[in-house]
């Protein structure tokens, strides 16, 4: 990005449901404005009615409220109307380390900035490595940008952060997915990589992980396989604002994002 002095990354959580698409198209327009944001990217896979996966009418209308990339993780599979677009749409990305023959793409650079999106292994499917996934992908890339934001989908905090430290320095910066609960950690690695475990959800309040309360306790109450249901009402838009130097892409602040609202 010739002639910037900063980069402005909005980066934002999973979008759960109708809620969070709701939050999400009431809200961007104004945190595009109020950031002046140069990339936003936001995690769609739970974005669909039932809150698994993202519909293809889902997709075109992030694009058009200004979502620049959609990362992904485990639920990406379950809109079949959205399975050709994997291939077509080359910032609707999927985990890179997936097997090579799966339909997708794991990265992208969009206006001089690369995204990365992965997926973690503990208590998930079992998958190629993600650290030797990242490396082979920032390998790639930085010859056309130092500017890398990583999306890491991923369940265990242990992995998270281990993550964090093996690209503090080589990417601008790794943010968490997939528990839907925003943690207390942003900050700026050692070598200035901006960092958080998991940037939460956008989606509903009141709710166990975006579903109804009512529904979540019967399950553990119960112990059986009952399917969530998506909580209506009020929701938020959970994530970060990342500035980075645009000539090494080092992080220079992370700004945590959380904001409610109600329909």
């Amino acid at each position: 990005m010739p002639g910037k002095k900063q980069i402005k990354a909005l980066l934002l959580g999973d979008v759960y449901g109708n809620p969070g698409c709701r939050a999400l198209f009431m809200g961007l327009p104004q945190l595009i404005k109020t950031y002046k944001t140069d990339i936003v990217v936001v995690n769609g896979e739970n974005a669909a009615d039932n809150g698994f996966g993202l519909a293809y009418a889902q997709m075109r209308r992030f694009f058009d409220s200004g979502v620049d990339v959609i990362t992904s993780g485990n639920h990406i599979w379950q809109q079949e109307d959205l399975m050709s677009s994997l291939d077509k749409e080359p910032n609707l990305l999927r985990p890179a380390n997936y097997p090579p023959s799966v339909p997708g793409h794991g990265y992208t650079i969009v206006n001089g900035i690369g995204v990365i999106n992965l997926q973690g292994r503990y208590s998930m499917i079992p998958l190629d490595c993600p650290f030797r996934a990242a490396k082979s992908i920032v390998e790639k890339i930085k010859g056309k940008t130092n500017a890398i934001l990583v999306d890491f989908h991923a369940e265990s905090n242990q992995e998270k952060e281990a993550l964090g430290f093996w690209l503090d320095g080589k990417v601008s910066a790794v943010v968490g997915t997939h528990t839907h609960v925003q943690t207390a950690d942003a900050k700026i690695l050692p070598e200035k990589t901006a960092y958080i475990t998991d940037l939460g959800m956008c989606g509903p309040l009141d709710s166990v992980i975006g579903s109804q309360p009512s529904s979540s306790v019967r399950k553990q109450l119960l112990q059986m396989p009952f399917k969530p249901v998506v909580k209506e009402g009020k929701a938020a838009l959970r994530g970060v604002c990342i500035t980075i130097n645009p000539e090494n892409g080092k992080a220079e602040n992370i700004e945590v994002i959380n904001q409610e609202f109600g329909f």
